[in-house]
């Protein structure tokens, strides 16, 4: 079921890879998006910018730059467009990063999350969908990861920021009967990806003839899904706020894997790499990092029992789509 055309769409994050590719989805659908992104510098501002000028090519769209923290900025927002379903895909991303940074995710993960979510309250949102990760599952030993896992140990401040964002968005559907969906994403990839993650790094260092760090001797697989099966997956759990509303919880809450139900191995994915660009990844091999996770595995039964949406991307379909972009982009 497509996405109602007489209703406001609110997308945080706008700027960003997921966010950007969702906007997008919805404005070909016809849909009004209000786009709300601060534009950080924390990766290329000139990235962010190319992304922002594809969406603006569209009537439907609406750009406000601001950040989320900034209450009085996003109330002023929520009192012009008047967003019926909010989509918050802004946040501080990045598992290292948090190491050396970690005011930056406490003001955006959870000050700026706490900002919109009663935003939402207040203004009678009829859905709220944000943003959550599989770095919640930590250091989990149980394949797949299940939804109904314990996720107590999170072993990165980012995903203790995750988590907390569930907590939070529990509370709120409780005590205001609130719909809110939770959405953990496993290692997404592709066109207009972010150059901070493992693909476009290691493409960037394969191109350039530099040496790859591959941790833990490249004993690791993720489940690396990618983007527009994310976005398929977040369009149709747009529509099911009248089953949140049913839960026999009483509380209108969920939260959902978006994966593509298949780790691969680290080796398996550079090979490929190698072999798209036609050159060999000069390869660091280094031990775990404290902050990382051996492999990650999605369970999605719930989203294809619910929603009907499955993965439909080969590894390497997407990363040969996902390197095409890149050639096309470094050469404008």
């Amino acid at each position: 079921m497509d996405p109602e055309q007489n209703i406001n769409y609110l997308v945080t994050g706008a700027a960003g890879f997921i966010g950007c590719h969702t906007s997008m989805r919805l404005l070909e659908l016809g849909a009004r998006v209000i786009g709300y992104d601060n534009v950080n510098d924390y990766y290329s501002i000139a990235l962010k910018e190319a992304r922002l000028k594809k969406l603006e090519a569209y009537d439907n769209f609406t750009f406000i730059r601001a950040d989320l923290a900034d209450k009085h900025k996003l109330i002023d927002a929520f009192e012009t467009h008047n967003p019926q379903v909010v989509i918050n895909l802004a946040a501080q991303a990045g598992v290292g990063y948090s190491l050396e940074n970690p005011d930056a995710y406490i003001h955006s993960n959870l000050v700026g999350f706490f900002n919109i979510l009663e935003c939402c309250r207040r203004f009678s949102v009829e859905h709220f969908l944000y943003a959550s990760s599989s770095s919640v599952y930590g250091s989990n030993k149980k394949l797949p990861f299940s939804t109904y896992d314990r996720v107590d140990n999170p072993i990165s401040l980012y995903a203790a920021t995750k988590k907390s964002n569930e907590l939070i968005a529990h509370t709120y559907s409780y005590l205001f009967n609130l719909p809110t969906t939770g959405m953990r994403f496993f290692t997404v990839y592709g066109p207009w990806g972010r150059p901070d993650m493992a693909a476009f790094i290691f493409l960037e260092a394969i191109v350039a003839g530099m040496p790859i760090k591959v941790y833990n001797y490249g004993d690791m697989s993720r489940d690396f899904t990618y983007i527009d099966d994310v976005v398929r997956g977040i369009v149709a759990l747009i529509e099911n706020s009248a089953a949140l509303k049913q839960a026999e919880t009483g509380t209108p809450y969920k939260i959902y894997n978006i994966g593509n139900n298949h780790p691969e191995r680290l080796h398996d994915f550079i090979s490929i790499l190698e072999e798209l660009t036609g050159k060999p990844a000069i390869k660091e091999h280094l031990p775990m990092r404290l902050e990382d996770v051996k492999e990650t595995y999605a369970d999605i039964d719930e989203l294809i029992n619910d929603t009907g949406v499955k993965p439909e991307t080969p590894l390497r379909v997407g990363l040969e789509r996902f390197v095409n972009w890149r050639n096309e982009y470094y050469s404008d």
